[in-house]
């Protein structure tokens, strides 16, 4: 029983450390960064939009992109597997909402609530390729949930000077210290209410056109 009690408090510390250091790591990495934004006004165009807006980012961008957006209110859909508690409570110290769910677990309740959310005009954070890939592939969640809500999508990633990518699906990027980096954001898009099955496909292979256009050109940002 004593034994039982020791690996709790183990574990409880380790889970204290990893939410500390995470969201320390975010911001210390943040705040030595020398960001610049490219096409601001894409973003200033629906940023205080009645209709609610989804910011859409590839999982792998996500690290940099939680820093520039923390302290705006947004809603993150997180995980209820393995480290997602982890992740949930570093980005609440962030500044974000979290709605739990996946697509393998709790994904129609966190839709319904995300849902919920854009529907009153709120705004939130999708990765469509994620929680699992195929990397910088757009699924059909993002646009539901634009279709549904009436909610602009907003294509958004990022590049920085001297990448760090972790051995994952998504290549996870991080930074060394004081790199410079940018902040893309792409034109907004509205997803007509009323779409047969084919005319909607053809709307996520645009949007997959559109964010891999965004991606390429943050791709060039650094290499001139």
């Amino acid at each position: 029983m004593n034994k039982e009690k020791q690996k709790q408090k183990q574990k409880q510390l380790l889970f204290y450390i990893a939410t500390k250091i995470s969201w320390l790591l975010v911001l210390a990495l943040g705040k030595m960064a020398r960001i610049r934004v490219k096409h601001v006004n894409n973003w200033y165009k629906v940023k205080n939009s009645a209709d609610g807006l989804i910011f859409l980012l590839w999982h792998g961008k996500l690290l940099l992109l939680s820093y520039v957006h923390r302290n705006q209110n947004l809603s993150v859909m997180v995980s209820e597997h393995g480290d997602g508690e982890i992740i949930a409570q570093a980005i609440m110290r962030m500044g974000y909402r979290t709605v739990r769910g996946s697509s393998t677990r709790g994904g129609r309740k966190a839709f319904r609530e995300m849902l919920r959310q854009l529907k009153k005009g709120e705004q939130c954070v999708v990765t469509p390729d994620g929680p699992n890939g195929p990397r910088h592939e757009v699924k059909m969640g993002a646009l539901l949930l634009a279709q549904l809500s009436g909610a602009y999508l907003l294509p958004t990633t990022c590049a920085v000077q001297k990448p760090i990518y972790m051995n994952s699906w998504d290549r996870f990027t991080l930074w060394w210290p004081f790199s410079r980096a940018c902040v893309l954001y792409g034109e907004p898009i509205k997803i007509p209410r009323k779409l047969s099955n084919e005319e909607l496909e053809q709307q996520r292979r645009f949007i997959q056109d559109r964010m891999m256009a965004l991606e390429k050109e943050a791709d060039e940002v650094f290499r001139s």
